[in-house]
């Protein structure tokens, strides 16, 4: 399955975005489709995660101010940012797995990735 992740850019703290990512050449539905994000001089972390069957996951960092959902007429999986803050600022990468839901959290399980979308938060 090839992923495209945008809308990316640059927005006042306390603003939001929405992330979009499309799959081709897959379902969504028969994968944890999981985003995460990596801001310079970090390593890459988590930030939520939509199971083949329906669950939901989050980082401790955005639950309560990101919602992750599923469109399967498009096939995509969205990340709508509310409430932005600057140490949100990151490049953020969707990515599909078929492991355990138990495992969701973990990058290494997820095999496919999209190029990843900059988000810009100033204060």
């Amino acid at each position: 399955v090839q992923l495209q992740a945008s809308g990316g850019g640059l927005v006042q703290a306390g603003g939001s975005l929405a992330l979009s990512c499309a799959a081709a050449g897959g379902d969504v539905r028969r994968y944890t489709m999981g985003w995460f994000r990596q801001a310079p001089g970090k390593e890459r972390e988590f930030v939520a995660a939509f199971g083949w069957s329906g669950n939901i996951k989050y980082s401790d960092a955005v639950k309560g101010r990101f919602t992750i959902s599923r469109d399967n007429a498009k096939n995509t999986v969205w990340l709508q940012m509310n409430s932005l803050k600057p140490e949100d600022s990151a490049v953020y990468y969707c990515a599909a797995t078929t492991t355990i839901w138990g495992r969701a959290r973990e990058e290494d399980v997820y095999r496919y990735w999209g190029q990843g979308t900059l988000v810009t938060v100033s204060s």
